[in-house]
């Protein structure tokens, strides 16, 4: 099967690349690197700041396009998954559609359907745009509603969303905001993470400090809740002195990312989510605690009865303080905690048992839609 993956959203796209690949499968994956975080890829497509810029990308994406045929399967990160205007998007989708055999949109980040979802129908006690009933109106949450809602952005997500053969979406959340309204098309598949060839935990010792982690986007540090999240860390910190370390990584890129991690006992991440997302993810690949999004839901999805690993919180500063020194006080549970984290990754985000996953999909897809296309 030759698979093309275009855009990238924090090593979604590459990780399952290779997935995908150690099955037999040809995949190119084709995107800028989810910018400064500058993830591999196949292809590259980045736009330089300013006008020429502009006009250098478009020259390089009007070249790119008789690679971008005769495909089976075309995945689409989001339905803003070149940086473009939504209405000049429009034709680069429909391009694809008419030149490839099926396209599959990724419900994996921000689109229209996640934040109306979220914004007017509420299934979720809390998220990115509500707490309860109650509208978030930080300046991230009301720009992405302004940017969503009523504008060239929902007009192309929505195409996208009824024209294409599938959507994936890769967390509860996402799934939440798709599966009710194309029930028939919408399916949950865990995020690919490849695990460490092995990872020992070492036994800690006596009176040994709990080493915190927490990375910082400074342009999404309210929306995501990282602000609140370090703000807690630095009060256990006061408090405890002599027992926490907190280690800090500021918008760096992903392999920085990953080395800064490393060594850690816990990361804080994704303050109003209900799953962990790629980094924590990641990080409990590596036996790091997650702090953050691990409710009742994220582990039915899963199918998960037995393993506990995340330490869930509240969307407030008491919540995490409480996760916090609950790590602190009981320093016993850490290593526990941490064989459940590696053992969470290996049943359920293993990149080539996820990536099977996305192949029955797409088998599935061409099963159930016969539907010809010119190639």
């Amino acid at each position: 099967m030759r698979i093309l993956l275009i855009g990238e959203y924090s090593n979604v796209h590459a990780t399952l690349a290779r997935g995908l690949k150690s099955h037999g499968h040809e995949v190119t994956v084709l995107s800028n690197g989810d910018f400064w975080k500058d993830y591999p890829r196949d292809i590259d497509l980045v736009r330089r700041q300013g006008h020429l810029g502009g006009l250098q990308y478009c020259a390089r994406l009007l070249t790119l396009l008789p690679r971008m045929k005769g495909f089976d399967v075309v995945q689409l990160i989001n339905p803003l998954f070149l940086e473009l205007k939504a209405s000049h998007i429009t034709p680069f989708y429909k391009y694809l559609r008419n030149h490839n055999r099926r396209v599959i949109l990724g419900g994996f980040g921000m689109d229209w359907y996640w934040v109306h979802t979220c914004s007017t129908e509420m299934p979720l006690r809390y998220s990115d745009f509500n707490i309860g009933k109650k509208l978030r109106t930080n300046t991230d949450a009301e720009r992405e509603r302004t940017d969503w809602l009523g504008t060239d952005k929902e007009k192309l997500n929505k195409l996208i969303a009824n024209d294409c053969d599938g959507i994936v979406a890769g967390l509860y959340e996402y799934w939440v905001c798709y599966h009710p309204v194309f029930p028939d098309k919408t399916t949950f598949i865990p995020y690919p993470i490849e695990l460490p060839p092995e990872t020992e935990i070492r036994p800690r010792k006596s009176g040994e400090k709990v080493r915190l982690f927490i990375g910082i986007n400074k342009a999404r540090n309210e929306y995501k809740g990282t602000d609140i999240m370090l703000a807690a860390a630095k009060r256990m910190l006061e408090k405890y002195p002599n027992r926490l370390e907190l280690k800090i990584a500021e918008s760096v890129p992903f392999a920085q990312y990953s080395e800064m991690m490393e060594s850690s006992d816990a990361i804080l991440d994704q303050l109003y989510s209900y799953t962990p997302s790629m980094n924590p993810l990641l990080a409990m690949s590596k036996g790091i605690i997650c702090i953050g999004g691990g409710e009742p839901e994220n582990y039915d999805i899963l199918g998960e009865s037995e393993l506990r690993p995340i330490l869930n919180v509240e969307p407030n500063m008491e919540s995490v303080c409480h996760a916090i020194e609950q790590l602190v006080l009981h320093p016993e549970r850490i290593d526990t905690l941490k064989r459940e984290s590696i053992e969470y990754i290996r049943r359920h985000h293993e990149y080539r048992k996820v990536a099977q996953r996305y192949l029955d999909f797409y088998d599935n897809v061409s099963r159930k839609n016969k539907k010809g296309t010119t190639m």
